[in-house]
């Protein structure tokens, strides 16, 4: 009998125990489901964006995945952040082919006025005693039309500041994005120069401290679907031409390879290899060759145009 109740206690205490240790609810899920929810009950969404709206699912399901598995707080914070991107990116494709609807009517409904009209005048044409009549048919068909002009064009004005405001704050947001990464402008555009530390001397291999770099790219590339990157690799002097122009397509390709494992397309990513072309800095010094051992990662405009040497 005693060692019974003993078991009971046991068991009672264990199961407390484990009701006082299990986490709270994870904030990070409940934002990016509530984005992943509100993208989803729109339909333009569902028909429209649904290739990015199955990415943010997609992102959805690791963070969720992430969370029950270790409770792992960073990483779910960040699968958590792509979920809640993606589901806004196919609300925003949705609202776009909401708004293409709404222009299709307009300019259905116009050219069922001006066919109207052009009624009107045959009518005016066949019989003069009703001249009169057409007449003012043609006259409110008129103003119809231009009621309608008016509309498209006020829709087209409107859709037209959306996108330049669009641009400029995904520019200008891009731009404070790279600022973290010491982004320099060029004639090229914005480059990031990744310096020879991401790499051991000779070794195409990313050093593990170069997670944080890839890392941050992943999440500006994320953030920024229209833009594309040409990673460039390069060398100091010492060794053979042939040898660092190899070296450096490596380095390069390795460091695209890293951003594809962060969820980047291949078809957003070119490579271009430029050995101990171009350097930086003087490669008699130690410190100059340093300098140009090194990885640059260029980005395109907003339409996706990559500048060339």
């Amino acid at each position: 009998m005693n060692t019974t109740r003993t078991l009971i206690a046991t068991a009672t205490l264990m199961a407390l125990a484990a009701c006082q240790t299990t986490p709270g609810p994870n904030p990070d899920l409940a934002s990016a489901r509530a984005s992943l929810d509100q993208a989803r009950s729109n339909a333009y969404v569902g028909r429209s964006g649904a290739v990015e709206l199955q990415s943010a699912q997609q992102a959805m399901t690791r963070a969720e995945n992430a969370w029950a598995a270790d409770r792992d707080v960073d990483q779910t914070r960040h699968l958590a952040y792509l979920a809640r991107q993606r589901a806004e990116i196919a609300t925003a494709v949705g609202l776009q082919a909401q708004y293409d609807e709404r222009v299709q009517q307009f300019t259905a409904e116009r050219e069922k006025v001006r066919l109207q009209a052009r009624t009107y005048e045959a009518d005016v044409a066949t019989a003069d005693a009703r001249a009169a009549q057409a007449d003012a048919r043609n006259a409110q068909a008129d103003a119809r039309n231009a009621q309608t002009d008016a509309q498209v064009s006020k829709d087209q004005a409107d859709a037209a500041r959306l996108l330049a405001l669009q641009q400029a704050g995904r520019a200008e947001g891009l731009e404070r994005d790279l600022a973290e990464l010491k982004a320099s402008k060029t004639d090229r555009g914005m480059v990031v120069t990744l310096g020879d530390v991401l790499f051991d001397t000779g070794k195409s291999t990313l050093q593990p401290g170069a997670q944080h770099s890839v890392a941050q790219l992943v999440q500006v590339l994320v953030r920024h679907p229209e833009r594309r990157v040409l990673i460039e690799g390069y060398t100091d002097s010492v060794g053979s031409e042939s040898m660092n122009m190899q070296l450096s397509q490596r380095r390069a390709e390795t460091f695209q390879r890293e951003l594809m494992n962060g969820g980047i397309a291949a078809d957003r990513i070119e490579v271009r290899a430029w050995g101990e072309a171009n350097p930086v800095a003087d490669n008699d010094s130690a410190a100059g060759r340093q300098r140009n051992r090194r990885v640059e990662v260029l980005f395109s405009d907003a339409e996706g145009h990559l500048a060339t040497r």
